[in-house]
């Protein structure tokens, strides 16, 4: 039996060499997702539909909210940390649906705060999450662009894998739209 090595089939054992020596490596900074809620404050009742929530972690704030958030992460375009003048702020911009309802809440709730809940992993890769009340930015206007900007009880680097996580949800919604 006569065996010849075929030009094919010498690419094809370099390319296998080199898959093999470089390998597949995921970064984990792909992988991290973050949760968002908005929820509305309210005034207190007892159905238990509303609850007294703890807004910044120096002097805590108390603040009654609906239970039920009104705009989720599903709803999140895209996010960035921008710099503001002595500061940073996070800036978010929601998909349309996401944009009407939160012209909807701020057009019929002016004076009221929304209250941001957050959810990320602190440091990339661990097993733990950090959950906590962002901010509570109180309504002054309209919000009719779908872009929601705020000062979050957060530090810098907490911040950027926040958004980090939020644009990694937003970019796997866009690919797979039926999932969401």
């Amino acid at each position: 039996m006569i065996f010849r090595w075929s030009p094919f089939n010498i690419y094809l054992g370099m390319t296998l060499a080199v898959a093999l020596l470089v390998g597949c490596r995921s970064h984990p900074e792909e992988k991290a997702m973050s949760a968002l809620r908005l929820h509305l404050e309210v005034n207190r009742d007892t159905t238990g539909r509303s609850a007294p929530v703890p807004i910044y972690r120096t002097s805590p704030m108390m603040v009654n909210v609906e239970t039920a958030p009104f705009v989720n992460e599903g709803l999140v375009k895209s996010a960035r940390v921008i710099d503001t003048v002595g500061g940073f702020a996070i800036r978010l911009e929601f998909l349309q649906r996401g944009a009407w309802l939160l012209e909807q809440y701020t057009a019929s709730n002016r004076g009221k705060r929304i209250a941001i809940y957050g959810e990320f992993f602190d440091p990339p890769g661990s097993k733990t999450n950090v959950t906590r009340w962002l901010a509570a930015p109180v309504i002054s206007q309209r919000i009719s662009d779908g872009i929601l900007t705020f000062t979050p009880d957060a530090s810098r680097d907490e911040s950027l894998l926040f958004v980090l996580g939020l644009n990694n949800l937003a970019k796997k919604a866009n690919d797979d739209p039926l999932k969401w």
